[in-house]
């Protein structure tokens, strides 16, 4: 490979890799012939693929795997487990060059109930439904084997293999085991429960595998309040237990279940500019989710999504030649597909697959979001900036903000501080500083009015450009400071929008409106940073600059003391040393190089006689 293609094909990986989730997946590498040549699971996504690329890397067989991608794909899932269960079925069906083969078959093992006058219920690996019926798999034998614990304490299902009858039974053929005798099983083998009792408990053993609990629950509930009535505290505390593990125990797995045989799953998510369409295309067999892509479509004119979709189900089928006779769709089609039923889901297994697949759709999305913004700074804070502008309801983009905020200590060296951000960026240029000259004492509300009351009516006065939107750190109070000055007093008409914070003096607040209301937006949203960086960058400003002057104030309070040094040379020391403590160290040589000889060996004996007292 050249030079040249080389990089080019390490900065398209990379690309792929900066723009993965931090989520639970499996992932796919190509080769040149895009054929999969290594599946793996990962608890992050981002953070397991990216491993493979580090110049730390020496093994040998990653470093030869590395030399061979081409390509990657991903599946996001739900869970670690889901992660795991997805790349043991993928590895099953590509047997990538590189991964461990699973030569013996092994699978994860299964609940099986039997299809005998009787049901047994019991653990296997070997799945064969003609006789009976599966729930699982699990990847957790623990979780697996707490549900069958369950089971055989609550219903006690029989636990030995003699292929019994409704003749043998009632001939008398049969002698219980062990198991009867120990209480673990009722005796239906010799008519001590009932054929109609036996079927009912087994009932409700496959709703507990399905994951209906909610009326065993209830029944043990009673159960247990029944016990402790009749004041039989063991049985009711055994109970207790019994309802306590029913209600944590997790029966089923989100990506496989065996009661899905061959299905296609399909959904479509739209871009933001509703010109691109993302259709998530995911093919179950035998159980196992076996292939997941998304596919990028662009509109050519009006398309609705059921006609985009309907012509990509046809497309995605024929390019992946799948006879599915059911296709689970998020809504109806005009269109009929060929030799194919069309499912719509309310619940289920077959609804947790189109939220999956949906779930992926989205990511994908998200992903083609990240990489072109990237490659486009300027389209991420474009973005920000319309979700901002819907969010209020401003008339203009808020491309240019201004926020304030004051410090003091007990209203001694009052100083505020004017940030700037421009696109969503600082502009520390447009930073302004303020020291507070009509207020006494701490006022922060009469702060702010002095304030912007002078940055306002300055840029009015100059005819500088206003801003579009003023964010004032802090709630209604500091609102309603601003909106007297700027609408009342000034009458301008700027958007004026707060950040409060809570109890922890943390902001979790947008406030905009008059009256002021809550603005609903995630706190974890990237805009949500952006505004809370505006925020904490205004502070940092107020604070530095009041610490400034407060040590200037400090240091000029001690050479006040030193006769000989005048206000110049105060200047001159605060200048170049910017603290006390500094000129204290500093030696003569160096403030002779300031302030000049004579006055270097005031500083010097003073600090000397000062030290020695």
């Amino acid at each position: 490979m050249k030079l040249e293609e080389k990089e080019t094909l390490q900065e398209k990986l990379k690309r792929i890799v900066l723009s993965m989730p931090e989520k639970p997946g499996s992932y796919q590498f190509y080769d040149e012939d895009h054929i999969i040549i290594y599946v793996g699971k990962a608890k992050n996504l981002k953070r397991r693929v990216s491993s493979y690329f580090h110049s730390e890397v020496d093994r040998f067989k990653t470093r030869v795997l590395v030399s061979k991608i081409r390509d990657i794909s991903y599946t996001v899932v739900n869970t670690e487990e889901d992660a795991l269960l997805l790349e043991n079925s993928l590895i099953k069906k590509y047997n990538p060059r590189y991964n461990i083969l699973l030569k013996d078959g092994k699978t994860y093992p299964s609940i099986c109930i039997t299809k005998e006058y009787l049901p047994r219920i019991f653990k296997t690996r070997t799945i064969n439904k003609k006789a009976g019926t599966y729930f699982g798999p699990y990847s957790h034998l623990l979780s697996m084997n707490n549900i069958l614990d369950l089971i055989n304490k609550v219903f006690k299902p029989r636990k030995c293999r003699l292929p019994l009858t409704r003749e043998g039974i009632a001939q008398g053929k049969y002698k219980p085991c062990l198991e009867y005798h120990i209480h673990n099983c009722y005796g239906p083998c010799i008519g001590k429960q009932s054929y109609e009792d036996y079927i009912e408990c087994i009932q409700e053993a496959k709703e507990v595998l399905k994951g209906n609990t909610r009326a065993l629950s209830e029944m043990l509930y009673q159960e247990m309040l029944q016990k402790a009535e009749e004041l039989k505290f063991e049985e009711a505390e055994l109970i207790k237990q019994r309802y306590l593990l029913l209600d944590s125990f997790v029966s089923k797995s989100e990506v496989v279940s065996h009661t899905i045989t061959d299905v296609d799953v399909f959904t479509i998510t739209e871009a933001d500019d509703n010109r691109d369409v993302f259709i998530n295309y995911m093919h179950v067999k035998n159980g196992t989710v076996n292939q997941s892509f998304t596919y990028e479509y662009k509109r050519v004119v009006e398309e609705s999504k059921e006609d985009l979709l309907s012509a990509a189900i046809i497309e995605i089928r024929e390019r992946f030649d799948s006879h599915a006779k059911e296709i689970i769709l998020p809504f109806d089609l005009a269109w009929p597909i060929k030799d194919a039923t069309i499912t719509i889901p309310q619940r289920g297994d077959k609804k947790h697959l189109l939220e999956l697949s949906e779930m992926n759709g989205k990511q994908y999305k998200f992903d083609r979001m990240k990489q072109a913004e990237k490659l486009n700074p300027e389209q991420k804070q474009t973005r920000l900036m319309k979700e901002l502008q819907q969010l209020l309801k401003l008339e203009k983009l808020p491309y240019h903000i201004e926020c304030f905020d004051n410090s003091n200590i007990s209203g001694t060296d009052a100083v505020a501080a004017c940030v700037v951000f421009k696109a969503l960026k600082p502009s520390k240029k447009d930073y302004r500083k303020y020291n507070i000259k009509t207020v006494v004492g701490p006022d922060d509300y009469a702060s702010m009015k002095e304030v912007v009351h002078r940055r306002y009516s300055r840029l009015k006065e100059e005819g500088e450009p206003l801003p579009d939107l003023i964010i004032t750190d802090g709630g209604k109070g500091q609102m309603e400071v601003v909106r007297q000055v700027v609408y009342d007093e000034l009458g301008l008409k700027i958007p004026i929008a707060g950040l409060a914070k809570n109890d922890k003096h943390r902001t979790n607040e947008l406030l905009y409106g008059n009256p002021v209301q809550t603005i609903g937006i995630d706190i974890k949203s990237e805009l949500f940073h952006v505004l809370t960086r505006l925020q904490d960058e205004v502070h940092r400003f107020a604070i530095t600059f009041h610490r400034d002057k407060r040590s200037k104030h400090a240091l000029q309070s001690e050479l006040d003391n030193i006769k000989g040094i005048g206000e110049k040379t105060k200047n001159m020391l605060w200048e170049h040393f910017k603290s006390l403590k500094k000129i204290k160290e500093a030696d003569l040589q160096t403030l002779s190089e300031v302030v000049g000889k004579a006055k270097a060996q005031l500083l010097r004996d003073y600090f000397t006689q000062r030290e020695t007292n």
